[in-house]
C-alpha cells in the first residue's frame, strides 16, 4: 500500500541471541592502528563541526602560531580513534548484544597538539565489563600516539546493554 508502512512485531528484539557478559575479556587489547592524519581531513572536520578558528584551516596561521601545520581540533580524536575501537566493539569474546546497545559516553584526556602530517598510533583495551541495574556496561580505553611516542589522546568510550 502507498503511504502504509508494514507494522513489525513488537518483540522484534526479543530472540537477538543475547550473550551472557563475559568479564574474561577485560584487560584484552587489540592490534594498533595507524592514522595519517591529512590536511584536508582536518580542514572538512573543522568546516563539518562548525570551527573558525584559522589554526585548523589556514596552513600560514598554524605556521605563524608555531605549528608545522594545520591543528586538528581535539575533537577530531574520533576520526582517529573511531577506527581503532571498532574490533573490541564487534568482538564475539567481548559479546555485545548490537540491538540493545546504546551509547553511554566518551571522556577524552588530550596531551600533545595532533598537526597535519601526524602518524597517529592508536591501542585499543578493554577497561571494564559490568553489570548494574540490569544493563550491561562495556568501557573501552583507546590510547593514541603520534610518531614521536608522546600522547595525543587518550579516550574512555562507555557502551550500555539494555536487558531484553
Amino acid at each position: 500500500m502507498v503511504g502504509r508502512r508494514r507494522c513489525r512485531p513488537r518483540d522484534h528484539l526479543k530472540d537477538s541471541g543475547a550473550v551472557p557478559v563475559n568479564a574474561d575479556a577485560i584487560g584484552k587489547t587489540y592490534p594498533v592502528t595507524t592514522y595519517a592524519v591529512g590536511r584536508e581531513k582536518v580542514r572538512e572536520y573543522a568546516h563539518a563541526v562548525g570551527e573558525t578558528n584559522q589554526l585548523y584551516l589556514n596552513v600560514e596561521a598554524a605556521r605563524a602560531a608555531g605549528y608545522a601545520d594545520v591543528v586538528a581540533p581535539p575533537m577530531f580524536a574520533v576520526v582517529y580513534q573511531g577506527r581503532a575501537i571498532t574490533p573490541a566493539l564487534f568482538d564475539p569474546e567481548v559479546g555485545i548484544d548490537f540491538p540493545r546497545m546504546l551509547h553511554g559516553g566518551q571522556e577524552f584526556r588530550w596531551g600533545e597538539v595532533v598537526v597535519a602530517g601526524d602518524e597517529i598510533e592508536t591501542t585499543t583495551s578493554v577497561k571494564d565489563i559490568s553489570t548494574r541495574g540490569g544493563m550491561n556496561f562495556y568501557v573501552f580505553e583507546t590510547d593514541s600516539r603520534n610518531q614521536r611516542g608522546e600522547i595525543v589522546c587518550t579516550g574512555l568510550w562507555t557502551n550500555i546493554v539494555r536487558e531484553g
